[in-house]
């Protein structure tokens, strides 16, 4: 087949379970993918191994050139410009500078081992769980990669001694993948981080987009072993030889639940959810900071180059979502394939009375409740598989309510009437999850506001692409946030009526309340 003459954006998507590698073309579609799933270490504690991740980047990127050149695109002698990255957040990787290797496997960003560390700096701190919320938007907590951090500094010797040698260098993945794609060890890896991965640490100033000398020194964390700050959307370095694409350019990077807002195209006032192995709400709240006295977290949403304005958002995390349906599957035992739960939800026509409330390691937004632990309430001897199968899907989009209705709050709060007009609302959504229409229908009737399915549900692949594309000029700003809406989208109206929404919400809450103080319960 003859080679077709066009330019292309790659984009790496380094997920919690898998990773993939999308080739877009000029028109933002994408053209050709490879996607594979990666080791879950779980004993107790989450971890990945992260040089199985760096062989599953370069697995995926030669599978989809090879498809793409296969179809007769001309991918590998320069068609493709330029990839952005976009990667599971917080997850973090201390390696030795001089050998490239980890020193111990990723923590993964679910794992609440720094539990005991959290509590400690609870009363230590004169601002309890609070004290770093004004300087970098995030509460004390397991999620964070600075705690992460001081459980290795504490628990693991040789990243201690590694790091008073200063041998030792920190990332989350998106740096751990820049650093070896850049050079690595023998070829001098850069050592950076953008602002949206680094402001997920608990260690960025929000204001500034600098590490934050006062939380570095309360903490004891030293300053050496931390990655540069830039921006989502400026050329990094080039891929070194030795991997597919050598002498391209990596110029986009963003943290994936910044990553899908670009790609759903949010700006001020508007919000998304991605649905993946957790499921992650988003409010971009323009070029502030707005404090959430609601459960939820300040962040960035996006920085579009160095000299561009800076996006923030407010954010709300549910730690399981689409990893209640892989317990379904992988644990019970009830379905066979995650695409099997919609046929047997839709088997019943309501829950009966079952809840249930997927607590797995605690709750995240706006509970905050690490002691929390997972239930299912309101079995009879009638309830069925189905039942089950459709409360798991009910309690991802309470979660998602819980969280909206916290940003709704906090919108009324800060005095901004279209945020606080829920009347106006519609959700954006994207993620793997999406393509379940009964999913999205019960969100849509949970929410009581429509539900904004694009054409594509990859957005955090897509906006990650759009980082690089920006960058080196494959795209304008206006050509990108003008298309939106040009590509077929299907909406959800809500069909529930109030009286039973707000019945059905009353008794989420219950539910929830009684996976508190769960977590000591005898073996």
């Amino acid at each position: 087949m003859e080679a077709r003459p066009k330019v292309f954006v790659g984009s790496i998507d380094q997920g919690t379970t898998s990773t993939r590698f999308i080739i877009y073309d000029g028109d933002a579609d994408a053209i050709s993918s490879h996607q594979m799933e990666f080791t879950q270490l779980e004993a107790g504690w989450v971890e990945h191994d992260p040089m199985e991740i760096l062989e599953s980047v370069r697995v995926c990127m030669n599978k989809a050139m090879e498809k793409a050149s296969d179809d007769g695109y001309n991918v590998f002698n320069g068609g493709i410009k330029t990839i952005g990255i976009t990667n599971q957040r917080e997850t973090t990787v201390v390696w030795s500078k001089s050998t490239g290797l980890p020193l111990y496997n990723a923590i993964v960003w679910m794992d609440v081992r720094t539990s005991s560390i959290c509590r400690r700096l609870e009363k230590e701190l004169s601002g309890g769980r609070t004290h770093f919320v004004e300087t970098t938007g995030l509460p004390i907590s397991t999620y964070f990669s600075a705690l992460k951090i001081l459980w290795l500094m504490e628990n693991i010797d040789i990243v201690r001694t590694s790091i008073d040698s200063g041998d030792a260098l920190f990332g989350t993945i998106d740096t751990w993948l820049i650093w070896n794609l850049t050079g690595g060890s023998k070829r001098g890896g850069i050592h950076v981080t953008d602002c949206s991965n680094a402001s997920r640490t608990m260690l960025m100033n929000l204001n500034t987009l600098l590490w934050d000398k006062s939380t570095l020194a309360q903490l004891g964390i030293p300053s050496t072993i931390l990655p540069k700050i830039i921006t989502n959307s400026e050329l990094i370095g080039e891929i070194t030889t030795g991997w597919p694409l050598s002498g391209i350019s990596i110029a986009g990077c963003l943290g994936d639940q910044h990553s899908a807002m670009l790609g759903q195209l949010c700006r001020k006032g508007q919000a998304k959810c991605t649905y993946g192995t957790g499921a992650f709400i988003l409010l971009n709240t323009g070029e502030e900071v707005v404090q959430s006295h609601h459960g939820l977290l300040s962040t960035i949403s996006y920085k579009l180059g160095p000299g561009a304005p800076t996006n923030y958002a407010l954010e709300g995390s549910i730690a399981i979502a689409g990893a209640a349906v892989q317990w379904l599957r992988d644990g019970m035992g009830i379905i066979q394939s995650a695409s099997e739960i919609e046929e047997m939800a839709n088997s019943v026509e309501n829950t009966g009375g079952v809840y249930f409330v997927p607590a797995f390691n605690g709750l995240f937004a706006p509970w905050w409740r690490d002691d929390a632990r997972g239930i299912c309430i309101g079995l009879t001897r009638f309830t069925s598989k189905g039942h089950i199968a459709r409360a798991v899907l009910e309690s991802m989009c309470f979660q998602v309510k819980d969280v909206l209705k916290s940003m709704h709050q906090d919108a009324k709060d800060h005095g901004d009437e279209d945020k606080g007009n829920e009347e106006e609302f519609f959700l954006r959504v994207d993620g793997g999850a999406t393509v379940n229409n009964l999913l999205m229908q019960i969100q849509a009737d949970i929410l009581g506001d429509p539900v904004f399915r694009p054409a594509d549900t990859e957005t955090t692949a897509l906006g990650a692409a759009y980082a690089a594309g920006l960058a080196m000029g494959v795209w304008t700003e206006d050509k990108i946030f003008l298309g939106e809406g040009k590509k077929k989208a299907k909406v959800f109206q809500p069909n529930m009526d109030e009286e039973r929404r707000n019945n059905k919400y009353a008794s989420w809450q219950k539910a929830v309340s009684r996976t508190f103080d769960l977590s000591d319960l005898s073996l």
